[in-house]
């Protein structure tokens, strides 16, 4: 029986792919494919939908049962057990929700990530005691202040992914909203959040955008969502949606590009970087 966990990486995702596609190219259905591994067809699955860590005999047993070159089915092994390897997200498995760790995996493998947001700076953006005032406030905040602590740290370490040499693109569309509400003990924290966004803005695949009020509705106003685009041709656009105490990770062809539009749709009627740049400079005069 291969060994569950929390949630797969995205290498895990990639390789369950691969291995469906090598496997419908090979002609197999998955009863077939499992009566090879002596498996129950259900552990074909679960290894195809990521669903179960892979172990590497299942994955060179299947490999030459589809005929796959020798060369190509080194790489994909070496693949497979790269993706085992633990995220360095696992480290706060303490705090971290099951859900919220494939998020973690993908914003890490993404080349771009378009969000929106209606109610906070995005953690990808928050300064450290933003991201503290916000979980404090939030559930995070009922289970104690060593709790709130963690979470700061891990939100903290995400952001090091900016830092890389060659970053994600980055596209966010905040309502104005964000910038309205007022975080922390004292207006310091707003105006530290505020500098940061106007420092982010400087950079070159960070893009922000700013929802105004004076633009009326939009049809992204029910929740805040995110689509990751990745390098991997084998991973197609994924959609994030989250609510109180779980997540949606959608990536149907009509759910994703639903969201696409609407993202599209959004930025083209908001505040254009540049104005961007401007509201925030403004709004920091006011605090």
């Amino acid at each position: 029986m291969s060994e569950r966990r929390a949630a797969p990486t995205v290498g895990q995702v990639v390789l369950g792919r691969r291995l469906r596609e090598l496997r419908e190219a090979a002609g197999l259905r998955r009863e077939e494919a499992a009566g090879v591994l002596r498996v129950a067809p259900a552990t074909v699955r679960r290894m195809e939908t990521a669903e179960v860590t892979l172990k590497i005999p299942y994955v060179q047993v299947l490999l030459t049962a589809y005929g796959v070159p020798e060369d190509e089915a080194a790489t994909l092994v070496a693949l497979a057990e790269e993706a085992n390897r633990p995220g360095w997200w696992q480290r706060y498995h303490d705090v971290l929700p099951d859900w919220f760790s494939l998020y973690v995996s993908l914003e890490g493998a993404a080349r771009i990530i378009r969000s929106y947001e209606p109610h906070f700076v995005p953690g990808l953006l928050q300064t450290e005691e933003y991201a503290r005032a916000v979980l404090a406030a939030g559930t995070v905040g009922t289970a104690g202040a060593q709790a709130v602590e963690r979470h700061v740290a891990l939100r903290m370490e995400r952001q090091r992914l900016l830092q890389r040499p060659d970053p994600p693109h980055l596209w966010v569309v905040m309502d104005e909203t964000v910038l309205r509400r007022p975080v922390g003990a004292d207006a310091e924290v707003m105006r530290g959040q505020l500098d940061k966004l106007l420092e982010l803005t400087s950079r070159e695949r960070v893009t922000l955008q700013v929802a105004e009020f004076a633009d009326g509705p939009h049809p992204g106003t029910y929740a805040p969502f995110t689509l990751f685009r990745f390098a991997e041709p084998e991973l197609p656009d994924l959609v994030f949606t989250e609510y109180l105490t779980g997540a949606l990770y959608l990536d149907s062809r009509t759910e994703v590009s639903t969201h696409l539009e609407v993202l599209d749709h959004m930025t083209a009627r908001a505040a254009s970087a540049r104005r961007t740049e401007k509201i925030l400079r403004e709004y920091r005069e006011t605090l």
